[in-house]
This record gives structure tokens, C-alpha cells and sequence, in this order.
């Protein structure tokens, strides 16, 4: 006769939920942090209702954002009583105590290794060592280094802890964080205090991590940090190895070995230094995406002297230029609009600016007070309805210049790299496809709609096609596919990716 196993049941309370909130180089962090959960052997729960804890990845940029930070922490200990908050706004954790003392645990931003230890004290695991894929650690204590305690935050918190692998974006794009941190001292943002000062990464990690995400089926990388162009500076541009060579931490040099890879690169956050042209030398060369996503926020030299921002007074001999090197480039900036002090006549200095400029793809909002920005004490802060007025005023204008340059290219036939099927009840099914130009940088820019035509059932997700461009509105374009190129990048691929 048996004896009965008395040996209680492992644990299984393991299951964590994340919300991830913010800009893309937060949802990098969360990457990361999901990445470790998943090493370590964590369930990632899909609804508070399987989740056993919760880690909030917060934004602190501004203060609608702050707001959906707490609200989201709210929500979170409402359904669990558990909850972790990371990022931005943990830099700042007694205003997250104000709102809501009870929350477990409270790190800055990448802060992997101190949310990892708190997730462990929560939720520790009952590991099987003979199955295990890591060393049993105790509770705060990083897998196979117990009981040696993780590193100082500030020896991991910038630069090449790992590179994720669990991605939150769709295969076929990803982010490329290249540096963290900033070094300018904008008036309206505390960037540096939450995240501190720039920390670029060797060019030789962030190189590997490309080639990695190329061979697995990654066709479009999108270059990411608080101050791309200003890459290296930190560092001296110092070399690193890559695949033998020898690569300075420099964009110029980043930027044409990503070329090399057949992949879209496209460029985020870039400053308008002297050596971006480089850059866009390498747009009109073919090596790169023609797309520049360059934060200028306002045209007159005053209001940009009172924001601290470089260039002022220079942006439109800039962009002149670089629509030489590159007349196919796509510009995409940012503006505030009722920043303190601002003037009827400097905010129609900066409609004059848009109509001149004539940028691709704008963005705008309305100036608000961040805690500890140096401009909530401007004199002069304009009235909340006379911001709301100047927005809808400078969006109308920026709306007709969309429209104006989309009409442009009705008639032509571009690449499209497909996001999404959308089968409306009146199309046939697989008929309908969502998709970006070059010129489009997800979940900010326009969209490609177009029917498949003689490609029915061949299209999906994350391929590259080539479309006539039939019609245009405000800010999309539709058409039809004509050709679906085979896409192969310059890397070898990984067999069970390869179309």
C-alpha cells in the first residue's frame, strides 16, 4: 500500500498584472521589467481578476499625466490591494503616499532590479530545483547572486542592464532606446530631475540588440531617448566592439551601421544640431527612414529663450536645409501653445512659422503648470480660455497644411508596412488592410487604408507592401496594394521567422 503524499502544493499566487503608461521610452522600461517577471518564472495576469499584484509604470511628464497615473494606481488597489509603482512619477513617491498610502512599494524610473525584489517579496516563488531555470534567492535578493543584495540603483539604472525580449509592441516594429536621461534644463519639464542626467549606451550593445530584433522579424526600429542627437556626448563618443569592428557612440556612426541592416530606422526626439545633417545626408542616401521627429515647441525667439530651448530663431534655415539633403524628408515637431507671457503677436509669429515651415506632421497642447518646472513661476500666465482659443486656431491651420501635403501624394505608389487588418461588416473578409508610409510613425502619425485587391488572403500583418495612393483626407491616405515584395533584412533570420 502507498503512503499519500503529504507535501503541501506549491504556491501558485505568482500572477502579476502591469499597466504601463507614458511615452515610448517608459514602455521600454516595462519591457524590460516584463522580461525579468517572465526569467524569474511570473505569470503575467491579462485582468485585475487573475492578478495577485500589480506593477504601475507611471508618467510624470505633465500633469494630465500625473493624473492618470494616480487614477490608474486607484484603480489598481481598488481590485487587488496590492500594487507596485514604478517610473516617472515614483520619483516623486510623496505625492503617490498622498493620494494613496497604500501602496506596497514605490521605485523610480528603471528600476528593475527594485521592483523585481519587491514583486519577490510579495509574490515569492516555490521554486523546484531540479527544474527551475534559475537559483533559488531569498526575498530581495536578485536570482544567483544571493546572498549578495542587488546593486546600487544608480550602478543599473541608466545604460545596459539587458535588452528586453519580451516585446510590447507587434512584431514587425520596436523601440530602440539608445540613452536615458537628459542634460538640457527646459523650463517646462522635469525630465532631468525625474530621470536624471544623460546616459547614452555603448553603440556596440545597442547595435547587438538591433541585429537581434532585425533577425527575429523586427522590420521597422525606431530610435528613441530624451535627446537622440545629443548620443554619446556623455560618454565621448567612446568605441565598442560590433561584430569586430570598432563603433563610436555618435548618431552619424549608429545610424549608418542600423542602415546597413535592411530594416526602416526611423529617428525620434532629435535636437537640431549641426550634425544632424549627417543624419539626413543618410535619409537621402537611401539608409535610413526620411523622417525627423524634432521637438521645436515655438517659433518665437523670445518665448524659446524663456523656455531654454536651443535654435531659437534658426528653425526655418534648418529645416530648408535639410529639405535640400533630403527632399523627400517628413518633418514631425511638436508645439506649446499659451506658454507664460506669450502674446497675441509672438503666437501669430508662430502661425507665420507653420505656414512657412509647412511641417509634415504636428502635434500641440495647451501649456500647463508641472511641479518643480521652473516656468509655473513665469509672470504672465495666459487665461485657460484664451489657450483653448490659440490651440484650435493653430491645429485648423496645421490641418490644412496635413491635408495640403497628403493631396500631394495622391497618384503615387509608396511602401506601406501593415499594422492591422480592419474588415468593416461591408468589406470581404481580409480586403481591408492599416497601414503606415514611411513617413508615419505609429500611434502618433496618419494611417495608410487600403483594400487588397488582387492580394486577398495574402496580406498580414507586418508586411511591407507597395500601394497606389488614391484619395486623401485631413490626415489618412487610401489606395489599393499592387505588389507585395519579399522582405529579407541584411542579418541572417532566425528559421522559425522567415516568411
Amino acid at each position: 500500500m502507498t503512503q499519500a503524499d503529504t507535501t503541501p502544493a506549491p504556491d501558485t499566487r505568482n500572477r502579476v498584472g502591469f499597466i504601463s503608461l507614458g511615452c515610448p521610452k517608459a514602455l521600454v522600461d516595462s519591457e524590460r521589467i516584463l522580461t525579468q517577471l517572465r526569467v524569474e518564472g511570473y505569470e503575467v495576469a491579462s485582468s485585475y481578476e487573475n492578478a495577485d499584484t500589480v506593477i504601475v509604470n507611471t508618467c510624470g511628464f505633465i500633469t494630465p499625466a500625473v493624473e492618470e497615473s494616480l487614477a490608474a494606481i486607484g484603480e489598481a488597489l481598488d481590485a487587488t490591494g496590492k500594487v507596485i509603482v514604478t517610473g516617472c512619477l515614483g520619483e516623486r513617491p510623496e505625492k503617490i503616499r498622498e493620494r494613496h498610502p497604500k501602496v506596497a512599494a514605490i521605485t523610480g524610473s528603471e528600476a528593475v532590479d527594485d521592483v523585481m525584489a519587491h514583486v519577490r517579496e510579495l509574490l515569492p516563488l516555490t521554486q523546484n530545483p531540479f527544474t527551475g531555470l534559475l537559483p533559488i534567492a531569498a526575498a530581495g535578493m536578485r536570482p544567483g547572486v544571493s546572498p549578495i543584495p542587488a546593486p546600487e540603483r544608480e550602478h543599473t539604472r541608466h545604460g545596459d542592464v539587458f535588452a528586453p525580449s519580451v516585446k510590447l509592441t507587434p512584431r514587425h516594429y520596436a523601440y530602440l532606446k539608445i540613452a536615458e536621461g537628459c542634460n538640457h534644463t527646459c523650463a517646462f519639464c522635469i525630465i532631468p530631475k525625474l530621470r536624471g542626467k544623460q546616459v547614452s549606451r555603448d553603440a556596440g550593445a545597442v547595435l547587438y540588440e538591433a541585429f537581434r530584433l532585425a533577425a527575429g522579424g523586427t522590420k521597422e526600429l525606431i530610435v528613441i531617448s530624451q535627446d537622440t542627437s545629443a548620443y554619446g556626448v556623455d560618454i565621448r563618443y567612446r568605441e565598442s566592439e560590433f561584430q569586430g569592428e570598432q563603433v563610436r557612440a555618435h548618431l552619424t556612426d549608429l545610424a549608418s551601421y542600423l542602415g546597413e541592416m535592411g530594416v526602416w530606422v526611423r529617428m525620434h526626439y532629435v535636437y537640431p544640431y549641426p550634425h544632424v545633417e549627417k543624419v539626413v545626408e543618410l535619409m537621402g542616401q537611401g539608409k535610413i527612414l526620411p523622417y525627423l521627429d524634432v521637438p521645436l515647441q515655438h517659433a518665437s525667439p523670445r518665448l524659446l529663450k524663456l523656455m531654454r530651448r536651443p535654435g531659437a530663431g534658426k528653425q526655418l534655415d534648418t529645416i530648408r536645409r535639410w529639405r535640400e539633403l533630403c527632399p523627400e524628408i517628413t518633418i514631425r515637431s511638436t508645439f506649446i501653445v499659451g506658454f507664460p507671457g506669450e502674446t497675441e503677436v509672438e503666437f501669430q509669429e508662430l502661425l507665420t512659422f507653420l505656414e512657412e515651415a509647412r511641417l509634415d506632421r504636428v502635434g500641440a497642447f495647451a501649456y500647463s503648470d508641472v511641479d518643480e518646472a521652473d516656468a509655473a513661476a513665469l509672470p504672465g500666465h495666459v487665461p485657460e480660455e484664451v489657450k483653448a482659443e490659440r490651440l484650435e486656431r493653430f491645429m485648423a491651420v496645421a490641418q490644412r497644411i496635413s491635408a495640403e501635403k497628403l493631396a500631394e501624394k495622391v497618384g503615387r505608389t509608396l511602401d506601406i508596412i501593415i499594422d492591422e487588418l480592419n474588415d468593416d461588416a461591408d468589406d470581404k473578409p481580409g480586403t481591408r488592410l492599416i497601414g503606415r508610409t514611411k513617413g508615419d510613425a505609429p500611434g502618433i502619425d496618419g494611417q495608410v487604408y487600403l483594400y487588397a485587391g488582387d492580394f486577398v488572403g495574402q496580406v498580414r500583418v507586418g508586411d511591407i507592401v507597395q500601394a497606389r495612393i488614391e484619395d486623401s483626407d485631413e490626415y489618412d491616405l487610401f489606395g489599393e496594394v499592387l505588389a507585395r515584395p519579399e522582405w529579407k533584412p541584411n542579418v541572417p533570420q532566425l528559421g522559425h521567422f522567415k516568411h
